[in-house]
């Protein structure tokens, strides 16, 4: 399995917005400016990763991107998916002209072990990897 730079940068971008959940709109630019991800390459990414419901995009002069969903129910997955699109797909042996045995054996041992990597991938959230968010502050109450 090979990620690709996209995934890394989307990933990235969820775990820096996901340490400020929950919290005001995070900036696209404050996020390209702190990782060096070219801008308009980020929101690229960013704008895939609302359409999978992974992040809400809020417009105006206090926008910006946040999680749709809190940090434990966002999976490793989610975002791989996101981006690259599914994560299980048939290899291109089977276009070529081989021995059509051979051809499934190794498409089937392909699909195992991918469908083995994407159910490790959906149990890992982006909280299982440390980044929960930012903890309510909440007010202690005092006794009269």
């Amino acid at each position: 399995m090979k990620l690709t730079r996209s995934t890394g940068y989307a990933v990235v971008a969820v775990g820096h917005i996901a340490r400020e959940y929950p919290s005001d709109p995070i900036l696209a630019k404050a996020i390209s400016k702190q990782y060096k991800i070219p801008l308009d390459y980020l929101l690229k990414i960013l704008q895939q990763l609302v359409r999978a419901n992974i992040l809400n995009s809020v417009r105006g002069p206090h926008g910006g991107f946040t999680l749709a969903h809190p940090p434990a129910k966002i999976s490793f997955l989610n975002i791989v998916e996101a981006v690259d699109g599914p994560f299980i797909s048939t290899p291109p042996v089977t276009e070529l002209k081989i021995d059509a045995t051979f051809s499934r054996r190794i498409v089937d041992t392909y699909k195992k072990s991918a469908s083995q990597a994407a159910a490790i991938l959906s149990k890992v959230s982006i909280a299982d990897l440390g980044i929960k968010g930012k903890k309510k502050a909440t007010k202690k109450k005092t006794r009269r």
